[in-house]
């Protein structure tokens, strides 16, 4: 199981989202329920890789090519807290949602970025960087525009939490500026493979998309705050300057990914990091409708619909993909656990019955 794997929660809570804020009501309940089953199913395996496969979850950690998958976990985390708010007016759920959040943030920033940095044997900057590594600022994004929903009702000080929420969507920033300078040195100036351009390259784009809706609920939650009225400007034009940024990534993103797939022919095969190019799609939707709400644009709002479809396309595509991914390994790990023979029948059957460990004898080695 990829670290990334949470990026399948991220990615159906986002075109939840926007299917709600765009008044796709039934769509945005379904995807949900859906959610929240991804959600809990992605935690149940990842405690249940952590116990059974510590090795391989330490090896990831320390990895410079996945280790930046485990922010995803609290993108996800913020991204369902989002949803019970605006869905199902939880804000109870939403707080402990961004409490669980925060507490994922500091263990994975601090550990992963503690863990690669006194590391031995490093790649070099073309194997080791790559858009995934944006997932942190992607994370740190997240608890910014949970907080602004929930923080400034649960503190006594409102100017306190706008304050550690302004802090937050800076620190963002900062780890963007830093990370994309590298990815756009690596795509410039070293060798350039299809196989180099994965899909969480995309991310490049989802990451300012959601320094955009940060933005646009910093400006929301702090309209009429002492504290934040001198630096209201500043805020507005950095998420205009997000905003753009995210728009300027997506024609280069499309050419690439057309000279991958096109000129190049790489074929198209499920991989999970494919949930890291839905995510930044729905993003866009949502940041540019509430870019327009904020700076009233309503010129813009044709772009947020015509992402939502967009979305709503490539995250079909994309649970298909999963879907037979996911029926294609159940028929493998029936097929290792049937037997040969003339009692084939009986065997079968007690193949399934549970061993001494409790668990059913599937014959495939995990």
């Amino acid at each position: 199981m990829h670290p990334a794997y949470f990026a399948m929660s991220m990615a159906t809570g986002i075109v939840s989202t926007a299917c709600h804020l765009l008044g796709l009501g039934d769509l945005a309940a379904v995807l949900f329920w859906i959610n929240v089953l991804a959600y809990s199913g992605l935690w149940i395996a990842t405690i249940a890789r952590v116990l059974l496969y510590w090795k391989a979850v330490r090896a990831d950690w320390t990895s410079h090519q996945r280790s930046p998958g485990f922010f995803t976990s609290v993108a996800a985390t913020c991204v369902l807290g989002m949803q019970f708010v605006l869905l199902h007016d939880a804000p109870e759920v939403g707080m402990a949602l961004w409490i669980l959040g925060l507490v994922l943030w500091v263990v994975f920033t601090y550990s992963v970025f503690v863990a690669l940095s006194v590391r031995e044997e490093k790649p070099s900057l073309a194997d080791g960087i790559n858009g995934g590594w944006l997932l942190a600022v992607v994370a740190t994004q997240s608890i910014c525009v949970l907080g602004c929903r929930v923080l400034p009702g649960w503190v006594s000080s409102r100017d306190a939490a706008l304050f550690v929420l302004t802090s937050l969507w800076l620190c963002g920033g900062m780890l963007y500026i830093w990370m994309i300078s590298l990815i756009f040195y690596r795509y410039t100036f070293f060798r350039f493979s299809p196989s180099d351009l994965m899909p969480p390259y995309w991310i490049n784009m989802g990451a300012v998309a959601i320094s955009t809706l940060a933005g646009s609920a910093l400006l929301a939650a702090s309209e009429g705050s002492p504290l934040m009225s001198s630096i209201r400007p500043f805020v507005k034009g950095f998420t205009i300057l997000y905003w753009a940024t995210a728009t300027w990534w997506i024609p280069m993103l499309l050419v690439l990914g057309i000279w991958r797939h096109k000129v190049r022919r790489v074929g198209f095969a499920y991989d999970p990091l494919y949930w890291g190019l839905v995510f930044p799609l729905g993003m866009y939707s949502v940041c540019t409708l509430r870019l327009v709400e904020t700076f009233d644009l309503p010129f813009l709002r044709w772009v947020s619909r015509g992402f939502l479809v967009v979305a709503i396309v490539a995250w079909m595509f994309t649970f298909f993909g999963w879907l037979t991914r996911l029926l294609y390994l159940m028929l493998l790990a029936a097929q290792s656990a049937r037997p040969t023979g003339d009692d084939r029948s009986l065997r079968s059957v007690s193949a399934l019955a549970p061993t001494s460990a409790g668990q059913p004898s599937t014959g495939v080695n995990r």
